[in-house]
């Protein structure tokens, strides 16, 4: 296994990667680089976050949470 395959710690099963540094399973668990497993919640939004390095942008993957349209 290379290193980005994680294997899921509730079910067992390999991890697929929807961006570099962030893996989710069929089960509902996930794992991010810098937070580590975690469960998702039905709120949760997974975007790419552009940040600038000097004169290079870099994609990170980031969480964010679902906002609700007001009306």
């Amino acid at each position: 296994m290379g290193k980005s395959n994680k294997v899921c710690p509730v079910c067992g099963r390999k991890m697929k990667s929807q961006f570099n540094g962030l893996q989710h399973c069929k089960c509902g668990m996930s794992w991010k680089k810098d937070v580590g497993f975690f469960e998702r919640t039905n709120d949760m939004v997974f975007t790419l976050e552009r940040v600038k390095n000097g004169k290079k942008v870099k994609q990170r993957p980031a969480i964010r949470s679902k906002q609700e349209k007001s009306n």
